[in-house]
């Protein structure tokens, strides 16, 4: 289906990741669930092993208990991950990935390795562009 640009001579092909609308909710969700600061760090760091909040907390850095909970229990409710809470004294609650969340988690790690391998290039481009700007 074609829906009319900016330009009416140029037709914009409609998709599920450009249509303003009710129905994409759900998918740009999560998909900022999934991409989010502390969300990538998460994913990532719950595909070597389960992990407890406290070591998740020092393996990721920077991130405030709230943040952290707030990500973990949002993963949770997308089913990308599990909470295993064990009744014991001092109470343990280990983090671990589902299914569903390695197979997110795997995707995610992709594309930080992407990034790593192409900050090079960024850089440069950043470099130019800012020399680019400081000229005019």
């Amino acid at each position: 289906m074609a829906v009319s640009g900016a330009d009416a001579r140029t037709p914009v092909t409609k998709t599920k990741w450009n249509v303003a609308g009710e129905e994409m909710c759900p998918h740009r969700l999560v998909l900022e669930h999934v991409t989010s600061r502390w969300g990538v760090l998460v994913l990532i760091q719950l595909l070597e092993h389960p992990h407890r909040f406290s070591e998740l907390r020092r393996a990721i850095g920077r991130v405030s208990e709230k943040m952290l909970a707030q990500t973990l229990q949002t993963l949770e409710r997308d089913g990308l991950l599990h909470r295993d809470a064990k009744p014991v004294i001092p109470p343990r609650v280990d983090y671990s990935l589902t299914d569903l969340g390695r197979e997110a988690a795997e995707q995610v790690r992709g594309l930080a390795e992407w990034t790593e391998r192409r900050m090079g290039r960024v850089a440069e481009a950043r470099q130019a562009y800012d020399e680019g700007r400081a000229a005019d």
